[in-house]
Order: structure tokens, then C-alpha cells, then sequence
């Protein structure tokens, strides 16, 4: 569900706006909004079964298209608050697999910031998210979600360096509920739950960002990594499915141009590395639209 705004800067009358994401270090000022609709697609045809990296005939290639509606809203110059959803769909370019399409889960949170040091900023993101539609989640790996309600925690240091140049780290865990399946029993490894609410594994994420910020243009280098924290793996040809350790780690650049109140950003995202995952390159493009709320 990660997508991508880092930064928003321009200028209305003699107002600065801003406008981030719960993964950056950069805040909206007080009464100040961002609407934001971002459309992204990927896509792959290999994919690690297990550590296994093969493809599959009766997928071909596995396609993803996400509309996403977002909102980000300064409480204070250091309280931000942000909320978002999108409608995702799915495709097979082979086989008699049929895609999924809908609204998937909405998410909130709430990020503070410290004063800052040296040109370093400590910053904390708490986050809840819940799936609107009923989809099903244990059609994977044509489901649009894995259905789960999740509880985010991050904690994020940023540097400001000379140049206009910044380094941002952050790490994160999720917290994920069980999930109500289409069935009666599950295998999570060997073992068999002869129930239809599974477990789903909880998750780590870890990013670092290195990136050059100026006024209204923005240019980052990025590389995040995923993990949950157990799991078991994909059985051999067989299909994924809630219980699978998922890991991946993904590189890719982001850039923004934003002259005034509307701009556009865009994001490219290659997965070089996983587990039980799909080896997928994303791109996602978005407009972007700044205002005050009195």
C-alpha cells in the first residue's frame, strides 16, 4: 500500500506549503492541506517460491493498477496528520485466473517531529489501517489485499546536509490482526488449523532515502526492505497465500516538480531481492494540490 509523496514546496502568495507522506520527514504548516491522486502500476513475470526464483505459466505476467486518494493536513507546524485509500485492480496475462478489482484498505496517521539538532530531526508515526470493501484476501496472488487490520509504529532520523542535500532513515513494525478466509481449515507450514480466521504474520520495514531538496524540485535515491517477522513459505506449485514469510528489498528513484499550488511527482521501484514475493518494477505518478483550511 506504500506509495509516494515525499515532499511538496511552493509558494501561494507568500505562504510556503509542504506536504509528505508518513515515511519522509517533511510537515505540513499549521491549517495547511495537500490532496493528492496518484496513480500507480506493476508487474511481474518471476517470482521467489520460497527462494526459489521461477515463473508461472498459469499466471503469465501478474499486473497491479492502484488509484489512490490521499490527504495530508497540518494540526501543527509538528503534528501532521494523514489519511488515504486506494482502489487497486488486478490482471493474468495467461490462465484462467480471474483479477480482482476494488476499493482496498483506508489508512490514518498521526506524525510528530522533534525540535531539531544540529540539523537533526527525530520524528514518530503512528498509524491504523482497515480494509472498506470485502474482498477476498486468500485469492492470492489475484486478491487486492491481504485484508488484515494493522497497527504501524515508525521512528525516523533525518539529516539535513550542506547543499540543499538530506539522508533519511526509518524503521517500522506492523502489527497485523487475524483474517476471516473463503474456507474452513488452512496449512500454515506442516501443521493444519482446522479454522477459517488465519493468522497473518506481523512486519518490519526499514528504508533509507538520500536525496537533493530545493525549493520546488526534489530528486531522491531510495532503498527499503520488507520482512515479516515468521512465517512459513510458498509450497512447491502451489499458490501464496496469508501465512507466507514475505520478504523483498526494493530500490528506485523519486522525483517532484511543483511551481505553485498544483505539481506532479513520480516514482520508479525495482524489487532486486525477495522471498515468497513477486520480482516486480513499479511506477506511479501523481498530481498534487495544495490549499489552506481555516
Amino acid at each position: 500500500m506504500k506509495k509516494c509523496i515525499t515532499l511538496l514546496f511552493c509558494l501561494l502568495g507568500f505562504v510556503e506549503l509542504k506536504a509528505q507522506m508518513p515515511h519522509d520527514a517533511i510537515y505540513m504548516n499549521k491549517k495547511l492541506a495537500c490532496g493528492a491522486l496518484i496513480y500507480g502500476h506493476s508487474s511481474w513475470t518471476n517470482y521467489w517460491e520460497n527462494n526459489l526464483k521461477r515463473d508461472n505459466p498459469n499466471i503469465g505476467r501478474l499486473s497491479t493498477e492502484s488509484t489512490t486518494a490521499m490527504i495530508a493536513y497540518g494540526i501543527t507546524r509538528d503534528i501532521n496528520v494523514i489519511a488515504m485509500v486506494p482502489y487497486v485492480k488486478t490482471n493474468a496475462s495467461q490462465g484462467n485466473l480471474m483479477g480482482q478489482q476494488g476499493f482496498q484498505d483506508a489508512s490514518v496517521f498521526v506524525k510528530v517531529k522533534s525540535k531539531a539538532f544540529k540539523g537533526i530531526t527525530a520524528h514518530a508515526v503512528v498509524g491504523l489501517s482497515s480494509p472498506v470493501t470485502n474482498y477476498v484476501p486468500d485469492f492470492m496472488p489475484m486478491s487486492i489485499g491481504l485484508g488484515t487490520k494493522t497497527a504501524l509504529v515508525r521512528g525516523m532520523i533525518s539529516y539535513a546536509l550542506p547543499t540543499h542535500l538530506y539522508v533519511n532513515t526509518s524503521i517500522a513494525y506492523q502489527a497485523r490482526s487475524k483474517v476471516k478466509a473463503d474456507r474452513d481449515a488452512y496449512l500454515m507450514g506442516s501443521k493444519l488449523y482446522q479454522t477459517s480466521h488465519v493468522s497473518v504474520p506481523d512486519a518490519f520495514d526499514a528504508a533509507f532515502r538520500f536525496g537533493y531538496l530545493k525549493k520546488d524540485n526534489q530528486l531522491e535515491l531510495f532503498a527499503e526492505h520488507f520482512s515479516c517477522i515468521k512465517g512459513d513459505a510458498i509450497r512447491r506449485n502451489d499458490m501464496p497465500f496469508l501465512t507466507n514469510d514475505m520478504t523483498m528489498t526494493t530500490v528506485g528513484i523519486y522525483g517532484k516538480y511543483q511551481p505553485k499550488k498544483i505539481g506532479v511527482n513520480a516514482r520508479v521501484a525495482y524489487v532486486f531481492d525477495g522471498q515468497n514475493v513477486g520480482q516486480s518494477t513499479s511506477i506511479s505518478v501523481g498530481v498534487l494540490y495544495q490549499f489552506k483550511i481555516n
